[in-house]
């Protein structure tokens, strides 16, 4: 029996990839293995983001050497750090055999049977007909990949390339098969989700035409929107349409002007906050996430306290917050002003702190609520709890009154919070 074992690093599109490639491995005879040592072929679906991800996939590649030495195994690297250094990988990993391009991750398999010499030669991304994992209820779906947009202090563009629609037929199909699969959420996902253009076709009439095209789905979410792109139409499809949960995650990166001007994100404090405050009006249950960058080169103090500022005025529930990283080949790296290592993790853990503080009292309007829940599974904390989650994304575990399944729904009140979870009862 021909086993895998497969890592995935960084990003949702990574996860949602990395699923549509199992099912293909699956599909060819091969089997989940639960470690590396039983594994015939290792596959390693990277990220290049940050370098601290970078660092943990080279040191996990180093962990390959001894057990090749022991048997024989296939190693793949695969993933946007492949993109990134090709073939040099195999000069500081030689135990490495193939390293994938993102636009042939797909063939794997007949790249290492050798079907086709020519594989690794893809210009162009192409969609897969599924990303659902088997046995999950909810399910990322991919409508878009690339970025046109070069902020100057990331490797996107130069990995993923440009952007590149799905078509709506191929997502309304694969949406229809996951209804008949018993999928209840569905994530849409690309890099820029909601610059999707496929054939005049923008992200507004896509929402729209998949809210009538659900079945038995109930929510839908989107990863991740750029705020430049953010339209009024689209605020008005999220309001007008209840399968819309009413939870966005809107980078955000800096609260100060002069900062994002010059990672070239192409909006203002202003209008980020403008684009919140009006999404506020229009959706008035409406809960934010957001990503944050700090001590980008020649962020001064006073406009990192404009970031804290800018993170109070407009309330998040999630945010998921980093320091910058030099990556390679982006302007950010030749800016002067460069911060030190210390000084960027302090400003990191001061946002975290402040960020923990703020989350928890907009958490806490909420307890007392009654919250229509997506069932999970059993609480791996307590046997007689089920772990479930609301539109808003937020993790609840709540003791039952009749029995549950996963992937069912149930009315759950909000009794308090234990860290970053509510505790609650089915009502």
């Amino acid at each position: 029996m021909k086993k895998y074992y497969l890592e995935t690093y960084g990003c949702q599109m990574n996860s949602a990839e990395s699923n549509a490639l199992e099912a293909i491995l699956q599909g060819a005879g091969w089997t989940a293995s639960t470690s590396q040592q039983d594994a015939d072929l290792a596959i390693s679906n990277t990220c290049s983001v940050r370098q601290s991800a970078e660092n943990r996939i080279w040191g996990r590649l180093g962990s390959y050497n001894p057990i090749k030495k022991q048997k024989k195994m296939t190693l793949v690297v695969t993933g946007c750090m492949a993109d990134r250094l090709g073939e040099d990988i195999k000069k500081k990993a030689p135990q490495v055999d193939y390293v994938v391009p993102v636009n042939d991750k797909m063939h794997i398999l007949e790249i290492v049977d050798k079907v086709s010499a020519d594989m690794c030669s893809s210009d162009k991304y192409e969609f897969t007909s599924s990303y659902w994992k088997e046995g999950e209820f909810s399910s990322y779906v991919p409508i878009m990949n690339g970025c046109n947009n070069f902020c100057s202090y990331c490797i996107v563009p130069y990995v993923r390339g440009r952007e590149v629609s799905r078509s709506p037929e191929q997502i309304l199909s694969e949406i229809k098969s996951l209804d008949q699969k018993g999928v209840k959420e569905i994530t849409l996902l690309g890099q820029n989700v909601n610059s999707y253009n496929y054939e005049g076709m923008d992200f507004p009439q896509l929402l729209t035409l998949i809210c009538k095209n659900l079945g038995n789905i109930k929510w839908v979410r989107f990863e991740s929107p750029h705020p430049k792109d953010f339209s009024d139409s689209l605020i008005e499809v999220i309001a007008n349409e209840k399968a819309v949960a009413k939870h966005l995650h809107i980078p955000m990166q800096s609260g100060n002007s002069r900062i994002l001007n010059l990672m070239n994100r192409r909006y203002t404090r202003e209008q980020y906050l403008d684009l919140i405050e009006r999404i506020k009006t229009r959706i008035p249950n409406i809960t934010f996430a957001v990503d944050v960058m700090v001590g980008f080169p020649g962020e001064t103090e006073e406009e990192f306290k404009d970031t804290l500022s800018a993170m109070t005025q407009a309330g998040y529930i999630e945010a998921y917050m980093y320091y910058w990283n030099p990556r390679e080949g982006t302007r950010a790296v030749e800016m002067p002003g460069q911060l030190s290592e210390k000084e960027k993790q302090e400003r990191l853990q001061r946002l975290i702190d402040f960020q923990l503080d703020n989350a928890a009292k907009l958490k806490s309007k909420r307890i007392g609520d009654v919250q229509e829940v997506l069932v999970l599974s059993v609480s791996r904390d307590n046997p007689d709890q089920m772990l479930g989650k609301n539109e808003h994304n937020e993790m609840v575990a709540f003791t039952v009154k009749t029995k549950l399944e996963p992937g069912s729904f149930a009315n759950v009140k909000f009794l308090y919070l234990n860290g970053n979870t509510y505790v609650g009862e089915q009502v």
